[in-house]
């Protein structure tokens, strides 16, 4: 089920203010929840609906890569979480399902709500699949929303062209920082201490 929102849109026509109501579908977070399970992954960002396929091998091995060197580094520097793949609910029409994300533990309570989390990481790590759609959804529709909500730094990895785009946080919006190519070193104010070379996370793809 699909409920409908409404959005006006307001025009001048000789001197006449007119007023159109454009009905356009609104997805809600108890709708998407609704749906059966059939495999795939559905998010929604301000009522839109996205839709993407189960990651495939060639995503899984470079997250499985970041997941450890979280791990690793959180042994030595133990000043937060690393979750994958978890449910985040932002809104009553933003329900989005990050690769990683990291959170301080200062703010794990704040974030994490039974199974789910309902408040903006610190940090959101996304990989890129192939095509138009799931570009515009990770460099578009996903970096607009976490910067909206407060998220301090985005990655996103790029498989095929092996390289990982870092975005920070400046006002209310995600800017890009820094390009990083296989032999340059990620480093991150979020997490003071961390250094890891881009190419380790693509050598298995």
């Amino acid at each position: 089920m699909v409920s409908s929102g409404a959005r006006c849109v307001i025009f001048k026509i000789e001197s006449e203010v007119v007023v159109s109501t454009q009905i356009e579908p609104i997805m809600t977070v108890a709708e998407l929840d609704a749906m059966p399970d059939d495999g795939n992954r559905y998010e929604i960002i301000e009522g839109e609906l996205f839709l993407s396929k189960a990651p495939g091998v060639p995503h899984q091995r470079v997250s499985g890569e970041v997941f450890d060197s979280f791990r690793s580094y959180l042994r030595k520097h133990p000043i937060g979480e690393v979750l994958a793949t978890p449910g985040l609910i932002l809104s009553g029409t933003d329900a989005v399902i990050p690769d990683l994300v990291f959170i301080v533990n200062e703010r794990v309570s704040e974030v994490i709500t039974g199974d789910r989390l309902t408040a903006a990481p610190d940090l959101v790590v996304e990989i890129l699949s192939p095509g138009p759609d799931n570009l515009r959804r990770d460099r578009v529709a996903k970096r607009q929303l976490y910067g909206r909500f407060g998220v301090k730094e985005y990655w996103i990895l790029d498989p095929e062209r092996r390289i990982i785009e870092v975005y920070v946080l400046r006002g209310r919006v995600l800017e890009l920082a820094t390009t990083l190519g296989e032999h340059d070193e990620l480093r991150s104010p979020v997490l003071p201490g961390f250094s890891c070379r881009v190419q380790s996370f693509f050598k298995h793809v």
